[in-house]
């Protein structure tokens, strides 16, 4: 099969639809299929050499949105369609396109809920409004990471008008990049870190789009447990516009001994920053959050996870750690401390119980068989 995923962001970008978007393509080409990942061009210069990239010149661009007016071409090479929500400017045109194409096979998976305040909610709104319906409903199949999270989505309407529609997929994992490894001293040496100290870990984006990660909210709770005697070091990887305001906001709280922003790092790497951590935060503080990627990286490498408890983040988060209110500095202060008086052996109870659940739940090639028997399905008509 000729299969295209259309994403409105895309490696080397740090972001989970992209990531996504690139197991889910290399899973089906190890199954034979032809896999293009159509997605706008950003101009990063080494985006070039990433696999599978269709990357379109957009009409105009704003953060993620982007209006790729070429998309309804390029779509007439495949035999199927996938399609990753939301993706302003351009998801309306995959909608158009499988208008014209009926018989063409479209799969939408609804990532998501779109959140902001300002202009920006209101235009949320507004799309959500008169847009969303149309888009999603164009869809043969509508894929979602948990129904948990469906149920309290912006999409909830849409999961009894279009029941029959809706399938619950999990995201993967890559059990052999993210592993059980020694803890890599030469990275706690780089970053002037003790690797014999509890090490807390944080990855995500930290531009305007990632703005629901909660890490101001992390940095409050480091704050309280510093006055409790409680330090543990933190390593945050990501990057964007937010990344300095949160540094002076650490400098600020008294944390920069122990605190280290160290910026986007390298696929290669990063498995091996997972590796510096006991335990994985993710303080998400609203459902602009979904499932959590980092949430399987972490697990995938024998490290337990602290998360919000929002609709989905929590049907993983359950499995490998502990959940706490979103946006709630006490709980979150709280469950560290929990987490810091745990006793060694405890701790190494939890980190081989998480790497069991990623192997037996999250493994790519549950993904990429799944996906491969949807796909027959739906081209073969059966």
């Amino acid at each position: 099969m000729k299969i295209a995923h259309v994403v409105c962001s895309y490696l080397p970008y740090f972001g989970g639809m992209g990531q996504l978007a690139f197991h889910m393509a290399s899973e089906l080409t190890k199954r034979g299929h032809t896999v293009e990942v159509i997605t706008p061009q950003k101009g990063e210069p080494e985006e070039e050499t990433v696999s599978y990239a269709n990357r379109l010149r957009p009409r105009f661009q704003y953060g993620n949105a982007a209006n790729l007016p070429q998309i309804t071409k390029e779509l007439d090479r495949f035999d199927i369609v996938h399609l990753h929500y939301p993706f302003f400017g351009t998801a309306n045109l995959v909608r158009k396109w499988k208008k014209n194409h009926p018989n063409k096979p479209l799969v939408v998976t609804y990532h998501m809920d779109t959140r902001g305040t300002g202009w920006k909610g209101l235009y949320f709104a507004y799309y959500n409004k008169f847009w969303m319906g149309k888009i999603l409903g164009s869809a043969d199949v509508l894929l979602v990471n948990s129904f948990d999270f469906l149920s309290s989505s912006q999409a909830s309407s849409l999961a009894i008008t279009h029941k029959d529609k809706w399938s619950e997929m999990p995201f993967g994992v890559d059990l052999e990049r993210f592993s059980p490894r020694e803890k890599p001293s030469s990275l706690f040496l780089e970053h002037d870190l003790d690797i014999n100290a509890p090490t807390f870990l944080f990855v995500g984006g930290m531009d305007s789009a990632h703005y629901f990660k909660g890490v101001g909210v992390f940095l409050k709770a480091l704050k309280i447990l510093k006055r409790q005697g409680l330090s543990p070091q933190v390593v945050f990887v990501g990057d964007g516009n937010l990344k300095e305001d949160f540094i002076i906001q650490a400098k600020g709280y008294g944390l920069a001994s122990h605190v280290r922003f160290v910026g986007r790092i390298s696929d290669e790497m990063l498995p091996y920053y997972y590796n510096m951590a006991d335990l994985l935060v993710l303080p998400s503080i609203n459902q602009g959050e979904a499932f959590g990627m980092v949430l399987l990286e972490s697990m995938a490498s024998g490290v337990s996870v602290l998360a919000s408890d929002l609709p989905g983040v929590r049907t993983v988060a359950n499995k490998g750690g502990v959940v706490v209110r979103p946006n709630d500095v006490s709980s979150l202060v709280r469950a560290c401390a929990s987490f810091l008086a745990l006793h060694p052996s405890d701790k190494e109870t939890l980190a081989k119980e998480v790497r069991r659940v990623a192997e037996d739940v999250y493994s790519w090639d549950r993904v990429g068989n799944a996906l491969d028997a949807l796909y027959t399905r739906l081209v073969s008509g059966v």
